[in-house]
């Protein structure tokens, strides 16, 4: 598959990964969709669902990484070059960057929409920001929870795995993930999906941004070289 190919695939993966993903929180989340809105479960839900079907679509032509923290573990892991690495990030950011325009565009539609008030569904700590937690439990979830979803990818894409069923278990591990951290932090396991929303809601998201950064890429290092002492292939 040519590297261009490769690239449009992340950056179209990545795109939809945060329209459906952070939409379902923006337009029917919480204070969306009525009184209820989808909630905790149907956030999560999408986010996982997302990634199941980007999986089907593009993971035959680039792996379906849509996510830098995956991308720099395959490096490390020795499962993707240092050219393709560098090609999957920018497009991966480039492609949330503008999910998160689109999705900018759509909720601006609203009359009652109002960013400062309903946000993009960037991703936070702190007081004033989901059950306010601190920097420490927010470091600590998004370095864990992208450590154990990289050992997901790393062992439901083994050679000896069931190639069929590695969306599936990747898309139902990232609902999980997301059931317990959206509190803490929104659920970011993803810098690209950090820096879209972040760059358009600005201000505190921006600035709380690293965090988004550091932590993921730090999981999926961790899990990569955890990954090169117990799997020999």
């Amino acid at each position: 598959m040519s590297a261009s190919k490769k690239y449009f695939a992340e950056a179209l993966g990545t795109f939809a990964l945060v329209l459906f993903g952070c939409g379902a929180a923006v337009i029917a989340g919480v204070s969306g969709a009525g009184p209820a809105g989808i909630g905790l479960l149907g956030i999560s839900l999408a986010f996982g669902l997302a990634v199941v079907v980007m999986a089907y679509t593009i993971g035959p032509i680039s792996g379906c990484h849509i996510n830098p923290a995956i991308s720099i573990g395959m490096l490390v892991a020795g499962k993707l070059s240092m050219k393709d690495t560098v090609g999957y990030v920018i497009s991966q950011c480039i492609g949330a960057v503008l999910g998160a325009g689109v999705l900018y565009m759509l909720a601006t539609g609203s009359a009652g929409f109002d960013i400062t008030v309903n946000g993009l569904g960037q991703n936070g700590w702190g007081p004033g920001y989901g059950g306010e937690y601190d920097m420490m439990a927010a470091l600590t979830a998004e370095f864990i929870f992208t450590f154990l979803f990289l050992m997901v990818i790393f062992g439901t894409t083994a050679k000896d795995a069931s190639p069929q069923m590695a969306g599936l278990a990747i898309g139902f591990a990232l609902v999980l993930i997301h059931l317990v951290v959206i509190p803490i932090t929104g659920t970011s396991v993803n810098p690209a999906r950090s820096l879209g929303p972040a760059v358009f809601a600005g201000g505190v998201a921006l600035s709380q941004l690293w965090l988004f950064i550091v932590a993921p890429i730090a999981g999926g290092v961790f899990a990569a070289l955890v990954r090169n002492i117990f799997v020999d292939d």
